[in-house]
């Protein structure tokens, strides 16, 4: 192995370390408590050091939202990866969005802003959009169904996100119920924007 080859290799092994740390603080102390100054000193290296990775917080945070969206987005699609209806797909799509959200909550938090800003760098990232797509190509194939093609699919894709997150984020910040499994709100109001959509 070559000196230049060794050294990448030492200097992907130590940006590991910082997103392992990073991690470790988030999970344990929330995303506000995330600071260069705190994975310095956790690792034991100097801030300079870190900086040669990650520039600032909002850095460290951009790389966490794009793991976020790349995970959710690798979700929903095997959730419609079944040849079923376009019906039957929204439904897996909030299922799988619903459950995203709970085995993944800090990564949920930090991709839709719960509790913390989210940087201006995050709302054009490729993986944000990947999984628009997703949601935006099973709304397709249910206007289709529909022949309604005066539906505005932007606006029906818009639909289902504010509904998704606005129950999700309710559930998330609730003191008395966390729950992995679809609550009946969820399913009652995917049912309604299903109607909706092909009726």
């Amino acid at each position: 192995m070559g000196i230049s080859e060794r050294r990448f290799r030492e200097q992907e092994q130590l940006k590991q370390l910082i997103v392992a740390q990073s991690w470790s603080i988030v999970a344990e102390e929330g995303w506000a408590a995330l600071s260069l100054r705190k994975i310095a000193d956790a690792i034991e290296y100097s801030v300079p050091v870190i900086y040669k990775h990650f520039s600032s917080k909002d850095d460290l945070i951009e790389y966490f939202t794009k793991e976020g969206f790349r995970l959710l987005a690798e979700q929903l699609a095997y959730a419609i990866s079944q040849d079923d209806s376009a019906e039957v797909k929204i439904l897996h799509i909030a299922e799988a969005y619903w459950s995203f959200a709970f085995t993944h909550q800090k990564h949920y938090e930090i991709m839709f802003g719960l509790g913390i800003p989210t940087c201006e760098a995050i709302q054009t990232v490729q993986e944000k959009r990947k999984t628009s797509e997703i949601l935006l190509t099973v709304i397709e194939e249910a206007i289709l169904q529909s022949n309604r093609t005066d539906t505005d699919k932007y606006l029906k894709m818009k639909t289902f996100w504010s509904i998704m997150h606005g129950l999700v984020a309710i559930e998330l910040l609730s003191v008395n119920q966390k729950s992995i499994e679809p609550s009946a709100i969820l399913k009652d109001a995917v049912d309604g924007y299903i109607k909706s959509l092909i009726n």
